[in-house]
């Protein structure tokens, strides 16, 4: 599900449609918001595209970014 590249984790979903997708974003938006860590993401109408890197350690993966991408995949897991 996660690749690693270019110093960031990446992940793209595809969901049912469009409120499906947005429900998913709301949902990763209460997870990133209590962590206080947040992802650079778009959606395009089903299609989720997530990517996590540390800016403030230097556009990195850190244990931030893992811990969020595991939150994130036990949310699509549930």
């Amino acid at each position: 599900m996660w690749e690693e590249s270019d110093n960031a984790l990446h992940a793209t979903f595809e969901f049912k449609d469009f409120i499906e997708a947005f429900g998913f974003m709301t949902a990763v938006a209460m997870l990133a918001e209590k962590q206080n860590h947040h992802p650079e993401w778009n959606n395009v109408w089903n299609k989720v595209n997530i990517k996590l890197t540390t800016h403030d350690a230097g556009n990195t993966v850190t244990d931030k970014d893992r811990k969020l991408a595991q939150s994130i995949s036990d949310l699509i897991a549930s």
